[in-house]
């Protein structure tokens, strides 16, 4: 099978740079301070009290894998967003479309070449985590969950990135929408949420029932929950929260937006907001394939 000759380029050209090494360096090594400042905060709880709380490897494994998720979620956008436009800039792009690959390969290309990267920094801080299991706590399943959410999130904002790179000329633009969609997202749903429950809650407050009866706290924000499937946000908060064993899926959405029914999507809600985000994924690769094919036509019309 011949391999994409954009993936091959990019991945070469990364590997053999500088930047590469020290994203890695950096990325394990904030992660390696944060497991030792907890480490030695345990090992100084031990000796002023002389108990192990083996929660404390649990709550460790939890800080860590939400600072990896934080950095990940921040790091793949900007790696994605000049990747088209980048060509753009450096006026190689009418180059590149001159030769045989077809959009879709030019953009996948791409997009491995940054996920590969990304994918490699998952893997190198894996050794990190694996420091919960020496006292327990942490399945293997919940590992490989784990890196499944991880990879989502890479792939929906690295999509997004290449997304708004194919259609903004300037990669500083591209990487500012990009920043913003993600933050639309991750937010808007959020609040949009906390508006519905807000307003369901003054509903109930102005009825003469609820004042009665005391029903104000059966107020919800609604269909409005099933927009948070979109937000990789709460898809990881809800995760984590069911490994960490501190509530069930229903309990940490129904703490935030109100009591909910208990349902097919609400007992499947992590499977089923991974699924949702990669096809959101595909959506945006598609109008970055898209957007490339409008650049390849406009070209061989002025030629």
């Amino acid at each position: 099978m011949k391999m994409n000759p954009v993936y091959k380029r990019e991945t070469m050209v990364s590997a053999r740079s500088f930047r590469l090494a020290l994203i890695l360096v950096i990325f394990n090594s904030i992660l390696a301070l944060v497991i030792l400042l907890n480490m030695y905060s345990v090992v100084e709880r031990v000796k002023l009290t002389a108990e192990i709380q083996y929660s404390s490897f649990t709550t460790l494994y939890v800080f860590v894998a939400v600072v990896e998720f934080v950095m990940l979620m921040f790091i793949m956008p900007a790696l994605t967003a000049g990747s088209i436009s980048g060509e753009r800039e450096r006026q190689t792009l009418d180059i590149l479309l001159t030769t045989t690959m077809k959009p879709s390969e030019i953009i996948w290309g791409k997009l491995l070449s940054s996920f590969s990267t990304m994918f490699l920094m998952v893997v190198s801080s894996f050794p990190l985590l694996a420091v919960s299991f020496v006292y327990g706590g942490v399945m293997i399943h919940d590992v490989l969950l784990l890196l499944l959410c991880y990879l989502t999130v890479a792939l929906l904002c690295g999509s997004m990135g290449i997304c708004f790179s194919s259609l903004f000329k300037r990669s500083t633009v591209a990487t500012v929408v990009s920043y913003g969609v993600l933050v639309f997202i991750a937010a808007g749903t959020y609040a949009v949420n906390i508006f519905m429950l807000s307003m369901a809650r003054m509903n109930m407050d102005s009825s003469y029932a609820s004042s009665i009866n005391g029903v104000t706290d059966q107020a919800n924000s609604g269909p409005c929950l099933y927009l948070l499937l979109l937000n990789p946000v709460a898809t990881f908060y809800v995760m984590i929260n069911k490994q960490a064993g501190v509530n069930p899926v229903i309990s940490s959405l129904n703490n935030w937006f109100g009591p909910h029914p208990d349902n097919f999507i609400m007992n499947n809600w992590v499977m089923l907001s991974i699924l949702i985000q990669l096809l959101l994924a595909a959506i945006f690769i598609l109008i970055a394939i898209k957007g490339v094919s409008q650049s390849k036509r406009r070209r061989i019309r002025i030629k």
